[in-house]
């Protein structure tokens, strides 16, 4: 996908490289909102790190913003990192007195680190009248998501992930629609299907987060006491899975050059490739009967150290982009379909270019998927980490590359 600054870097590696960093000696201060004005008292310059390939689908609600809103951002300055190389820079920041990163978009993992280390502003419900009935103008599935965050960032998109399947339909003739024919077809094909590293991959985490529901185990929720079923299943189909990729762009060209000819998948990870040629249009997508969407999102989150004029410019920004018209940017070329985290925003909103892509590379049956299906969030930081090893542990060892 285009952007590989796209955060494909694990928890593990997220919070292995905050402990190697060590925590701040001393914390900035929690804003008091009353200090905070409505409005800057002079425009601002705004330094905005993104580690989740989030500004695909922002950048145009940010730059809108600047264009509309003069007297309150001046200009803003694009960055783009790993996840697990932000903390250790917010750190260094905040260490020298102040923060020279105004605004970090990030996805879940780098969320995780953020909140452990108590590096960024507490927004919620600090400042939740700048944000008037934000749970009620989410989308269900997005505000369950806004509940990972603790209030320390603001959920600015959002997508039912999956787990789906992509394949060559020149190749499979009858799909898997179960697990278990997941499992015969991997067997009449050894080395053919493929998931990356769910460490380092949206669309593995998602199959890995994804399979308690459907085989029925314990807890979905915790997979260290509660999915024995699905332990026992991925050990059983790693027996005919030559090697696990490391990253999710791997399967993608595998996928296109037959070396694998069913792997996991994503909706944007289906929509976004396909559009930007790196697959070929024609490849198909399935999904297991009676699944359940595992969902992803991005956040806005403030370090700590910025100025009250930096953080009255943050929160104006990051209402501007909760608006309708601006979160149907989000559509973007698939990348994250459908995107918008709040209600209400439909395809036709988006712009010319996004309805074009989707349009010739979208897939009708998503919306019905999307409203027939559960949605259930992505497991907590402790929980995916515990996932992520257990994995690499019994299932990737010695397979991963």
């Amino acid at each position: 996908m285009r952007r590989t600054t796209r955060s494909t870097f694990g928890l593990v590696a997220v919070l292995v490289a905050a402990l190697a960093c060590g925590a701040p000696e001393t914390k900035a201060p929690a804003k008091v909102p009353s200090s905070v004005p409505a409005k800057p008292s002079v425009p601002v310059e705004l330094n905005i790190l993104d580690v989740a390939g989030n500004l695909q689908l922002t950048q145009g609600m940010i730059d809108e913003f600047v264009e509309r809103h003069a007297d309150v951002v001046s200009k803003v300055n694009y960055t783009k990192a790993t996840a697990p190389d932000m903390p250790g820079k917010l750190q260094a920041e905040q260490r020298g007195g102040s923060s020279q990163t105004h605004l970090v978009l990030t996805g879940t993992d780098g969320l995780a680190s953020v909140i452990e280390q108590e590096l960024v502003l507490t927004l919620l419900p600090d400042f939740a009248t700048r944000f008037p009935k934000l749970n009620d103008n989410y989308l269900p599935a997005a505000a369950d998501m806004q509940e990972l965050a603790q209030g320390q960032g603001v959920t600015v998109t959002f997508y039912p992930s999956g787990p789906l399947l992509e394949y060559d339909p020149n190749v499979v003739q009858d799909p898997p629609a179960t697990p278990d024919e997941l499992l015969d077809w991997a067997k009449a094909h050894p080395g053919k299907f493929q998931y990356a590293q769910p460490a380092n991959s949206g669309p593995g985490r998602t199959f890995l987060m994804g399979l308690p529901y459907v085989l029925g185990d314990k807890d979905p929720k915790d997979p260290v006491k509660g999915w024995d079923k699905t332990w026992a299943y991925l050990a059983e189909l790693g027996k005919y899975v030559d090697y696990y990729p490391k990253g999710t762009t791997d399967t993608m060209k595998n996928l296109a050059n037959g070396t694998a000819n069913l792997i996991a998948t994503t909706t944007g990870w289906d929509i976004n490739p396909r559009v930007l040629g790196t697959v070929p249009a024609q490849m198909a997508v399935t999904s297991f009967d009676d699944f359940h969407w595992v969902t992803d999102a991005h956040y806005a989150v403030v370090p700590r150290g910025v100025s009250e004029d930096v953080l009255s410019a943050d929160l104006a920004l990051i209402e501007w982009m909760l608006t309708p018209d601006q979160q149907a940017k989000a559509y973007d070329k698939g990348y994250f379909y459908p995107g918008p985290a709040v209600k209400g925003v439909t395809l036709e909103m988006a712009p010319q270019e996004s309805q074009d892509a989707i349009e010739q590379f979208g897939r009708p049956e998503y919306d019905s998927l999307i409203k027939d299906h559960p949605q259930e969030t992505s497991l907590p930081a402790a929980q995916q980490v515990a996932a992520f090893q257990r994995w690499d542990r019994e299932i990737g060892s010695g397979k991963t590359r």
